[in-house]
């Protein structure tokens, strides 16, 4: 049986005939293709063919990091992997294929590293609940995420039910939103749950804040009960988190979600998905007599003008400098990581050069 046709069922799970061509090295040396469905400890759960009966099945496999000094560089849920069924006592996870999409946060805390949440994915849901007012800046925030991760975004207003005033905010959303489809929906009624459907496709990632609806949301795509789900609190509509882990879960119509857990810290990883989640900013700068104007009180400065107009309202050019702003700290965190860890190996390699047995030591 050939890797393409031992592969076959993964399909709807993504694969198709890139990824086969990406593994034909891999399955020369007796790799089955699988994918992440969950991370926990150390071992992950992957979904893979069964090279005997050839039907998809779940196998819990060894997923040690392989990059301590990196951490985005370890095995995430929504991996395509190359797994070793001989391995003993588990299965072990032995190569990632390459990511073409990744959703990465900035560490928890202090730290300066990454943190994929969800990889490989076509389309990033951004699930905000109607049952307390949006915050719009954290809602930008969460498209800036999305638009780095090189995946589509959407954002969907959960919990429709709960709302009097849905469309209202819904043209609010699409306000901060340029280009990115907006949905109003409600898993307890159904409302525009089939446009949702439609508009998903592939992979899917859903992140957005806790108590916003994600599980509930999981559970009316998949049509089961596959994901727990709690109250939220009534003075202020947040809950806990449900979900613990990531996990993939696949659509019955073909495709998967990926439900994640609560985020209550966005830190952004990368300036790319700023400028596309701020886009109408950046062409105004554009228009500015000095292509290194400050946007302060340089004459002919494009987006100035639009404050003053009203055409750039003042919220949304506040939220753009903040974020701007702890853009550039955690890039300067990161680079002053880097150079650290690159200090701190050249320092054991030449320890090791000046060791007993080296003949130049004097």
């Amino acid at each position: 049986m050939n890797n393409s046709s031992v592969a076959l069922p993964l399909s709807g799970f993504g694969w198709d005939e890139a990824r086969a061509t990406e593994f034909t090295p891999l399955a020369e040396a007796g790799l089955t293709p699988a994918r992440i469905a969950r991370v926990d400890r150390g071992q992950c759960e992957v979904v893979l063919t069964d090279p005997e009966s050839g039907e998809l099945r779940t196998v819990r496999a060894d997923s040690r990091p392989v990059h301590d000094t990196d951490p985005v560089g370890n095995p995430c849920t929504g991996d395509w992997v190359a797994v070793d069924l001989a391995a003993t006592p588990l299965p072990t996870v032995a190569a990632l294929l390459p990511r073409s999409t990744a959703i990465v946060r900035k560490g928890a805390g202090k730290r300066s590293d990454g943190q994929v949440l969800a990889a490989n994915i076509d389309s990033v849901l951004i699930a905000v609940s109607l049952a307390a007012e949006p915050d719009l800046g954290r809602i930008e925030r969460f498209l800036a995420l999305a638009w780095e991760s090189g995946a589509d975004p959407l954002v969907v207003l959960t919990k429709a039910d709960l709302a009097d005033d849905a469309e209202y905010i819904r043209a609010d959303v699409e306000g901060i939103a340029p280009g990115v489809p907006v949905l109003v929906v409600s898993a307890e009624t159904g409302e525009g749950l089939d446009v949702l459907r439609a508009c998903l496709g592939g992979s899917t990632a859903l992140i957005g804040q806790s108590g916003a609806g994600k599980s509930t949301l999981t559970n009316a795509l998949t049509g089961t009960e596959t994901m727990a789900v709690q109250q939220t609190r009534d003075r202020d509509e947040k809950g806990r988190h449900t979900t613990t882990a990531r996990e993939l879960i696949p659509l019955p119509g073909g495709g998967v979600v990926i439900d994640t857990p609560g985020l209550r810290g966005v830190g952004l990883f990368g300036g790319e998905g700023l400028r596309q989640a701020f886009g109408e900013i950046e062409e105004l700068a554009e228009g500015c007599r000095f292509h290194d104007c400050g946007h302060r009180t340089e004459p002919g400065c494009a987006v100035a003008a639009a404050l003053a107009d009203g055409t750039l309202p003042q919220r949304r050019w506040e939220s753009y400098l903040k974020l701007q702003r702890e853009n550039e700290w955690n890039a300067s965190r990161t680079d002053a990581r880097l150079a650290a860890a690159r200090l701190q190996r050249w320092k054991s390699i030449t320890k090791s050069m000046r060791g007993p047995h080296n003949p130049t030591r004097r």
